[in-house]
């Protein structure tokens, strides 16, 4: 018996991880899968150099994160060992002591860790996490990548890749190379002058040896040989599957700041990009040349593709051609500022081209440097940065939606090397529904973002680069001030898929630049509008051509800068004390003066809805136009002001909202041109406005936001009604919804309801009825037209209407009808008074 139970224990352990790869004949998962999940997290954790202190806490952290992880085909981990500097100093040699991430602060500053003026703050300064933490080797490391690796897949029972870090600042370890022997190689000044490693400098001669280099550097070496030949000898020996290049390493000097190596907050210098992007185009071919087969993952910067490019000549495009690398992804930079607007242009210019269809979503967890863990302090346990940018999605070449294929998670331990199991256990049910949620079709509005477009201005001609860099900080003001973008398709994409199926963005508006004389692009949109299409054009208009200064009845004349009043057809947001007439038009920083006109003013297909003025000088800032002819097609151009400056700081710098007017807010009020009401009620212009996103899933509208003052309330009006929200209720004020609505939210919204005034209430209840999944009840309707959303496969024989009913359904049920097609699939339901309950 002992010998049978004995020979049963060993089967069993030796079936364990089949057992745990085998997957059940009928999935329970909801929602589409994630290709890779990643937990980030420090060494910290493994507080005890011991093999089997070390499987343990291994496998603490798979188990934490189970539920989600369900959700991924592959899983990694990866390491932020130290600051990269392990890499660097690499010798071969496995007894080599390793210096790594054992500290919260800075420890390349001149003050000793563990030591000065108490007044100094952590970033001046540097503590060790623990009093004795432990000493490891690369042996030791190489150790924890296997252990990593079996762990993870004894709970997971999936595949599970390991990624080393290199950061090109002075965070996180002690780095003797970067900031004694090798400061040739720094430039930057994100965190002081000088303190950031160049992608693109060059080594001076070093004696030492290192494992690419066992005789010592040789003098003019570029950073980007040595770099790639010693990650390919420390990711093999150690076991690592990819590099993470962090913090805008491979992407100019400066990933942080509205300046860099073009633009230096006075002026664009265009001589220097062609130079610029050849700098960085070499770093990436001579890392390539000595690790060409090992995936690379980047961070980026903060910025946006468009910003970049114009600021610090990075190329993205070409950078982009590397099959094997995963593009940056969302900034977490937006759980420190709370500017959602950078986060989400920066997240969609650079997904509007990709190499393949795979990009990445990150999240912010914890910080295992900076004593902050953002899902408990900075966000306050509110998934504003999970909802908002998962809403974001990208449109292919295909016009299919694309949802992110990765997700990471910035960090899975704090500063102090804890792993809180709250954090896993609050933040899965958010990452999750947001998934569940995610986009199915396109938005009501579509970013068709220049991305080729903005690559050939840069290098073809002198003059194009504030244009380029104005465009993307535009669209961050008015994200920020409550436009709802949330699905990007590049031009390039937009012309194929238009041709493929004209009626793919028939429920959508397009936001877009104005396209280049006699392009490809300009004959697409110009047929798009005169099609039917809604189309919305934002920036200086010197480039157009003929047909499309036709379209928008537009003149270009003399360029104005400086100060203007502004006026508008718009009452605008509902406020005790209403925004300023007054704005400043900066030409740097707003791609030139502002020089547009309505050439013919006598043409009744056009209405002016916004001029600036200043003496006896008038320029039209936005108008809209549309004929007979259009079949419904209707385009707004609106010039745009960027309404923010370079005070010194990091960012661009809005300008106070209670001195000018916000130019950026132009956008959102001209959406009411088609039908589409976003209105804001809040007690003064200096109250910060909500950002917002409106995206399709299965037939529904999904709305999320984030209020960064809950004193304000949103109101809606779209051309169907007012959107209701699933599980709320709203006093009605002429047609529009009325919400109060807290930090962070994310509701459905399948019904719309035509009616002025009244309190209305959607909610969900539940089925009790054989084949039939939903059911919802509306409240509160006086003559209402209601219109219905169902899921897109619901017909009209699965679809119920009952008026005034209760279970079980025997009576009360009316009659509805199809919807018109140009509001997309829907029912309605007409002069409702009383109760309405939809089923399908």
């Amino acid at each position: 018996m002992i010998v049978n139970k004995t020979l049963r224990a060993w089967i069993a352990l030796l079936l364990a991880p089949l057992a745990a790869t085998a997957q059940p004949q009928t999935s329970t998962l909801k929602g589409v899968p994630f290709n890779n999940i990643t937990l980030e997290v420090s060494l910290k954790p493994f507080r005890k150099n011991d093999q089997a202190y070390i499987r343990e806490t291994a496998h603490e952290m798979f188990t934490q994160w189970h539920s989600l992880l369900r959700h991924a085909d592959t899983v990694s981990v990866m390491l932020w060992t130290g600051d990269g500097s392990e890499i660097l100093e690499y010798k071969g040699d496995p007894a080599q002591r390793l210096e790594w991430a054992r500290y919260i602060g800075n420890p390349n500053t001149r003050h000793a860790v563990n030591s000065g003026p108490k007044e100094l703050s952590i970033h001046e300064r540097a503590y060790l996490y623990l009093e004795n933490p432990p000493e490891f080797t690369y042996g030791d490391l190489k150790f924890i990548v296997q252990a990593l690796k079996e762990e993870g897949r004894k709970v997971t029972g999936k595949p599970i890749r390991i990624g080393e870090t290199f950061d090109p600042g002075p965070e996180f370890a002690q780095s003797g190379f970067k900031y004694n022997r090798h400061r040739e190689i720094l430039g930057g000044s994100a965190m002081g002058h000088n303190t950031m490693v160049s992608c693109y400098s060059v080594l001076k001669a070093d004696s030492q040896p290192y494992a690419g280099f066992p005789n010592g550097i040789p003098e003019s070496t570029p950073f980007g040989t040595f770099l790639g030949r010693q990650s390919r000898h420390l990711l093999q020996d150690m076991g690592f599957d990819y590099i993470w290049l962090s913090n805008g390493f491979g992407f100019g000097v400066e990933g942080w700041s509205s300046t860099g190596a073009i633009f230096d907050g006075k002026g664009f210098d265009q001589d220097k990009q062609a130079a610029t992007r050849s700098k960085i185009a070499d770093f990436w071919k001579f890392f390539r040349n000595e690790c060409p087969d090992v995936q690379v993952q980047t961070r980026g910067t903060n910025l946006s593709a468009g910003a970049d490019l114009a600021r610090d000549g990075v190329d993205l495009k070409s950078i982009y051609k590397d099959k094997n690398i995963l593009p940056p992804p969302n900034s977490p930079w937006a759980a420190l500022d709370g500017d959602f607007g950078l986060e989400m242009v920066g997240y969609m210019s650079r997904m509007a081209e990709l190499p393949d269809e795979r990009y990445l979503f990150r999240y912010y967890t914890h910080d295992p440097w900076w004593i902050n863990s953002p899902w408990l302090d900075r966000y306050g346990r509110e998934p504003h940065d999970i909802y908002l940018p998962l809403a974001v999605s990208r449109m292919n070449a295909k016009g299919e939606v694309k949802l992110p294929s990765h997700l990471n998670l910035l960090s899975i331990d704090d500063s102090f090397g804890n792993m809180p199991t709250q954090v896993p256990d609050e933040v899965t049910p958010h990452i999750l529904k947001a998934r569940y949620d995610a986009p199915t079709a396109p938005g009501p509005l579509v970013w068709v973002y220049p991305f080729d477009e903005y690559y050939d201005w840069a290098f073809r001609y002198k003059d194009r680069l504030p244009e380029i860099y104005y465009g993307d900080w535009l669209i961050r003001q008015a994200l920020n001030n409550g436009l709802p973008v949330n699905t990007v398709i590049s031009t390039t994409s937009f012309k194929k898929v238009i041709q493929i199926d004209p009626a793919r963005f028939k429920e959508s508006v397009l936001l877009t630049v104005v396209p280049e004389a006699g392009s490809e692009l300009e004959k697409t949109l110009v047929s798009f509008v005169q099609n039917g299409g809604k189309l919305m054009v934002y920036g200086p208009a010197g480039h157009a051509g003929k047909a499309f200064l036709e379209l928008l009845n537009l003149q270009n004349v003399t360029p104005l800068d400086g100060e203007f009043r502004i006026s508008s057809v718009y009452a605008g947001d509902q406020m005790g004390k209403p925004y300023p007439d007054k704005i400043i038009h900066h030409a740097l920083f707003s791609g030139g003066g502002v020089g547009t006109r309505v050439q013919n003013l006598k043409d009744p297909s056009t209405k002016v809805l916004a001029q600036m003025s200043r003496g006896g000088q008038k320029r039209d800032a936005a108008w809209v136009r549309s004929t007979k002819e259009w079949n419904g097609g209707k385009v707004v151009y609106i010039r745009g002001t960027n309404s923010s400056k370079f005070t010194g700081g990091k960012l661009l710098t809005p300008d106070d909202p209670s001195q000018l007017f916000t130019g950026p807010l132009l956008l959102r009020y001209a959406m009411h041109e088609f039908g589409v009401d976003l209105n804001i009620v809040k007690e003064d212009p200096s109250i910060k406005n909500p950002v917002l996103t409106v995206s399709r899933s299965h037939n529904a509208f999904i709305f999320a936001g984030y209020n960064p003052n809950t004193t304000i309330s949103n109101k809606f009006r779209f051309p169907q009604g007012a959107p209701l929200l699933n599980g709320l209720d709203t006093k009605l004020d002429k047609g529009h919804s009325v919400y109060s609505l807290p930090t962070s939210w994310n509701r459905e919204s399948r019904v719309f309801v035509k009616q002025n005034e009244g309190i209305v209430s959607l909610k969900e209840l539940h089925s009790g009825e054989m084949g039939i999944t939903k059911r919802y009840r509306i409240t509160g309707l006086k003559n209402a037209i209601v219109r219905i959303y169902p899921h897109e496969n619901i017909s009209s024989e699965q679809f119920n209407a009952y008026l005034n009913a209760n279970y079980p359904w025997k009576e009360g049920r009316i009659s509805f009808k199809a919807g018109d097609p140009k509001f997309g699939k829907h029912y309605v339901v007409e002069n409702v008074t009383g109760d309405l309950v939809v089923s399908w």
